[in-house]
């Protein structure tokens, strides 16, 4: 049998296992909100409990608690930071109340290590969770200065390999510039284009994404710890309100700033909706670029053809030598789960009413699987496709040469409507413009040469 201590809240009592660090009120959350079968991001756990840490500081320092017990809980939450009691923060990603179980789940955790810590033993509460471990604090500013924290941590390694990416596209926009391909619209030929040029129009637009993340990521740094319930900062003292948001900025090494207006930052939480719509941008350009790496690598024999993907895996079970473009093809789907995680976000964020949003749990593990899933998509992409791409060369030039496409630049000199003739008798007996034009003594061998040049088209 599991040996049990006897817990009490203001609910009732509950047996928690002996050894369990949590106690009664995270039993009850995760009693009550088995939902998704996932815990709370291990990132944002010890975010919350650098803000435990720092809170006791503080408040050991200017007299709000006794310093045995401050102290207890600095070491309390020293030890959680380097690791250990991993297994007790045991709430569900999703829950109600605001996130309420998940500040109790640490809280908890600090109050009864802590309590060993000065002699006593686990649900003695020598230190308490709530008089001690959350003093000046409440669910409503810790869980959303977590989260900022968070995110602002995540997307660190989002950046890296976002930047990483861009490089990568340019040593392919250099490596591919003289080599000339047809353009196209609406998928049908257009003019020539390099592909070099396509790749470093690639590394373009994810370097406006880059501005654009760390642009929304700038809201990030504006906390509100220490408004407390509704940003009124109730039961708060003067010197705390003054420090804790400086010190937490040298805890987490980190430019953090208090809100102008607590009240505001408390119940509204948009700046995660603008972060979310800029991961949803970076996604749609991710993909995007997936759709025309399928495109171009289409066949090989019967399709574009124009480059070639690395060959990653076999592409059936049942058509020997196949190999499919799967690199792009994850890319595209973590898209789609972006793309969908930032609806979820926004209704989140809609649903809030009068002082708080209570709907944060979902913001966050939706906003924290969005970052997490487009950073490790962007380094298989750099590194298991775009490192790897080659070109094919002269088939991408045999395309240019046999397309009607380059008909655009003889407008200037036959007219709209005379090139547009050429074109479709070109087409229709199959013969290379330039034969045509020559054949109807348009322009000489020499002039014709200069204008239907593809490289000086790009």
């Amino acid at each position: 049998m599991l040996k049990t201590r006897k817990e009490s809240d203001s609910i009732g009592e509950l047996d928690v296992p002996i050894d369990a660090y949590y106690g009664v009120q995270t039993l009850r959350g995760f009693e009550n909100f088995q939902i998704t079968g996932t815990r709370m991001n291990g990132t944002f756990i010890k975010n919350v409990t650098k803000i435990k840490k720092v809170a006791a500081m503080v408040n050991g320092q200017y007299g709000y608690l006794e310093k045995p017990i401050a102290q207890a809980i600095v070491d309390a939450c020293e030890e959680i930071l380097s690791g250990k009691y991993q297994a007790d923060f045991i709430t569900d990603a999703i829950q109600g109340g605001a996130g309420t179980s998940v500040n109790m789940n640490v809280n908890e955790v600090v109050a009864n290590r802590a309590t060993e810590l000065l002699g006593g033993k686990k649900g003695e509460y020598l230190c308490h969770p709530n008089d001690h471990v959350n003093h000046s604090q409440s669910t409503n500013d810790v869980i959303p200065t977590a989260g900022k924290l968070t995110v602002l941590e995540l997307t660190d390694t989002l950046l890296n390999h976002l930047q990483l990416l861009i490089a990568e596209l340019e040593k392919k926009a250099a490596e591919f510039d003289d080599i000339i391909k047809m353009g196209r619209t609406q998928l049908e030929d257009a003019v020539p284009i390099r592909l070099g040029q396509e790749f470093n129009a690639y590394a373009s637009a994810f370097k406006r994404d880059c501005n654009r993340i760390q642009e929304d990521l700038r809201e990030m740094q504006i906390v509100n710890l220490g408004g407390t319930a509704i940003g009124t900062s109730v039961n708060v003292g003067r010197e705390y309100l003054e420090h804790i948001v400086q010190e937490l900025s040298k805890e987490c090494n980190r430019q953090l700033f208090k809100a102008e207006d607590l009240i505001d930052a408390t119940q509204n939480v948009d700046g995660f909706v603008s972060v979310s719509g800029s991961l949803k941008a970076c996604a749609v350009n991710l993909s995007k670029m997936s759709n025309d790496l399928r495109l171009m690598s289409s066949g090989p024999r019967t399709g574009l053809g124009e480059i070639t993907l690395p060959a990653k895996q076999n592409g059936s079970s049942i058509m020997p030598g196949k190999v499919n473009p799967v690199i792009p093809e994850v890319v595209s789907q973590v898209a789609f789960l972006v793309i969908g995680n930032d609806m979820t976000i926004a209704m989140a964020a809609e649903g809030g009413q009068l002082e708080l949003n209570a709907f944060e749990p979902v913001i966050f593990y939706k906003l924290f699987e969005s970052i997490i899933c487009l950073s490790n998509a962007i380094k298989t992409l750099t590194e298991n496709c775009i490192i790897g791409i080659t070109a094919n060369r002269e088939h991408c030039e045999a395309l240019v040469y046999g397309s009607v496409g380059v008909v655009t630049a003889l407008c200037p000199y036959l007219g709209y409507k005379k090139s547009a003739e050429i074109a479709k008798e070109a087409l229709a007996k199959n013969i290379p413009i330039r034969d045509l034009v020559l054949q109807y003594g348009l322009m000489d061998e020499e002039t014709l040469s200069k204008i239907l040049n593809p490289y000086a088209m790009t």
